[in-house]
């Protein structure tokens, strides 16, 4: 079910994802976190949500483009819970009415040099009317995309390692040429999630 040059729609995606037996990690010592991957039609096309994290001083995600989420929080029922309370908490949007479209493979993410990495879960929903979004103090800017633009191999980059000179990662950019890239966790959540639906990344940019 290749999809690349066309118009990507939301019923081979439910179909696909309803099939997708996702590969779970256990979370131990509170290092767990949860995102949501939310999806709109905006007149013939979906988009998907991105948000930039604001930059700050600590922060091992300052200044990324990500998906709305968090750290689970001793009080959330389960990790859905937790992106569906970061989602709200970061842009307003409440994803319990949302439709749950299902859940990709749980991934481990890199918090920096000496510290323990988290296990990330991410949720895909579908906001059939989404509120105007509403950003909180942890989001520099937030924005739909459309997701058939993601295929586009003139949006396709090497991002700088932040950490490493000389290396690069492979990155889309869905903004600004000089901040608004997606790479890294992000990049392999969406790079599952387009192989799941049948139009894959070019193998030239998967992440070895």
């Amino acid at each position: 079910m290749s999809i690349l040059g066309g118009v990507i729609s939301l019923d081979p995606i439910r179909r696909a994802l309803a099939t997708h037996d996702p590969e779970t990690l256990e979370i131990s010592d509170s290092r767990g976190a949860a995102v949501a991957l939310v999806l709109r039609q905006s007149r013939e096309e979906l988009e998907v949500l991105f948000i930039e994290r604001a930059r700050r001083e600590g922060d091992p995600w300052s200044g990324h483009m990500a998906f709305p989420g968090g750290r689970v929080d001793p009080d959330d029922p389960d990790v859905r819970s937790a992106a569906e309370r970061e989602t709200l908490e970061e842009v307003g949007i409440r994803l319990d009415a949302a439709e749950r479209l299902g859940r990709l493979d749980d991934m481990r993410g890199n918090r920096g040099v000496g510290v323990p990495s988290l296990v990330v879960s991410a949720f895909v929903y579908y906001a059939k009317d989404p509120p105007e979004l509403v950003a909180n103090y942890e989001v520099q800017d937030t924005f739909w995309f459309p997701v058939s633009s993601l295929l586009d191999p003139e949006r396709h980059v090497e991002y700088p390692v932040p950490w490493n000179s000389g290396d690069s990662f492979p990155g889309i950019r869905v903004g600004t040429p000089d901040g608004q890239v997606v790479w890294g966790l992000t990049y392999r959540f969406l790079e599952e999630f387009l192989g799941i639906i049948g139009s894959p990344l070019p193998e030239r940019w998967k992440l070895l």
